[in-house]
């Protein structure tokens, strides 16, 4: 009967479109995070922004076989982030706000870093959902504890995985990426005389 096709073709158009919808959780924790060394680090305290609507945030990327990837990235990638300043800075702390006054003041500090974070996902694979590359884009603007901006650095990150890699840990891309971007934002700080 024709209706009953039709009920058929609805539920199996609604089945697609569920499976389409469907996004696999991954993180962005990395592989590696950048290393400390005490002779080397600038004798100042910075102070890093990240609100707790920036930790909620969740995104949607691209995965292999017409799969999508979901995942935290200012959450995930907030150890590393503080890692690569402790990497440049003698003290490092969180703040939760950069309008803050009295939080600033009792921290000491001398910067006050807010970091901006996009990425973006690919995947070669028509079979398997993890992505085989992942990119990180950090733009952080730094600014002075009465607000006045000092400087921006950014960095890029790129991080690719085949199956043979990625089938024990199908964040891998992803993880390889945040481990780059936070190693060359490290050096992009290291590098700018206003934030010495």
């Amino acid at each position: 009967m024709p209706s009953i096709r039709f009920v058929r073709l609805g539920f199996a158009a609604v089945v697609v479109s569920l499976l389409a919808a469907c996004a696999h959780p991954i993180n962005l924790e990395p592989t590696k995070l950048p290393e400390r060394d005490e002779t080397k680090l600038v004798a100042k305290k910075v102070g890093y922004v990240l609100t707790d609507a920036d930790r909620a945030k969740e995104v949607t990327t691209p995965g292999g076989g017409g799969d999508k990837v979901s995942y935290y990235p200012y959450r995930d990638m907030e150890k590393a982030i503080r890692a690569s300043l402790r990497s440049v800075y003698q003290d490092v702390s969180s703040l939760k706000s950069p309008s803050d006054a009295v939080a600033i003041k009792e921290a000491g500090v001398a910067y006050i870093f807010l970091p901006e974070i996009s990425t973006a996902s690919s995947s070669s694979s028509p079979f398997t959902w993890p992505p085989t590359q992942f990119t990180v884009n950090v733009i952080c603007t730094v600014t002075d504890p009465q607000g006045t901006v000092l400087a921006k650095v950014a960095s890029t990150g790129a991080g690719a995985a085949e199956f043979s890699e990625f089938k024990s840990d199908f964040s891998l891309s992803a993880r390889r990426a945040v481990a780059e971007v936070v190693e060359k934002l490290a050096l992009e700080v290291r590098k700018n005389d206003k934030l010495r």
